[in-house]
């Protein structure tokens, strides 16, 4: 499905998207990014008996020292059920660091700026699934992801999830849903 635009009104049909195709194809684990909680909590409510992973930004991503995700929502994320990983970027990390003080193009950004050719939210969907891998938090079956632009989601892709020491292996089986304007 292409929605028409991209943002957070597509949550819902994007999560209901992703629950039917995850069903259809047998699939048991879901990773969503979420940073203060909205997403999760939707996935929460539709994908019951599924592993949840819960993907966030790192601490200090916003201000140093500072985690984006509220502790609270944390720990009912993870009294949901959940499990919830803080990490950094799996395209960006310390190459950001580099480029923002000398400038220059940088391999893993361009990667990064690759995959946004097919919005912000699949982009995001692939690097939250690098996170959640390199977290030890999946089995390394295929999965359903969830990302978004902005707030909410409004991509869901069906992949075979790689650490980022093996990015290439990584593969995107299906595109359940994305915005086709961004």
């Amino acid at each position: 499905m292409y929605f028409e635009k991209p943002g957070r009104d597509n949550t819902d049909t994007t999560v209901e998207l992703a629950y039917e195709r995850a069903k259809a194809l047998g699939i048991d684990e879901v990773v969503v990014a979420s940073s203060k909680g909205y997403t999760a909590h939707k996935v929460l409510d539709v994908f019951k008996g599924f592993k949840i992973v819960v993907v966030t930004y790192h601490s200090g991503f916003k201000e140093p020292f500072q985690s984006v995700m509220p502790e609270s929502v944390r720990t009912d994320l993870e009294e949901s059920g959940a499990t919830v990983i803080s990490a950094t970027h799996a395209l960006s990390g310390v190459e950001r660091s580099l480029f923002n003080k000398y400038s220059g193009g940088y391999p893993v950004l361009i990667i990064a700026d690759t995959l946004r050719l097919f919005g912000q939210g699949t982009k995001v969907a692939v690097e939250i699934a690098i996170m959640a891998t390199d977290g030890g938090t999946l089995s390394g079956e295929d999965i359903v992801s969830i990302g978004g632009t902005g707030k909410g989601a409004d991509a869901a892709l069906i992949l075979k999830p790689a650490n980022q020491s093996h990015l290439f292996d990584l593969r995107v089986r299906e595109v359940v849903c994305k915005p086709s304007s961004f």
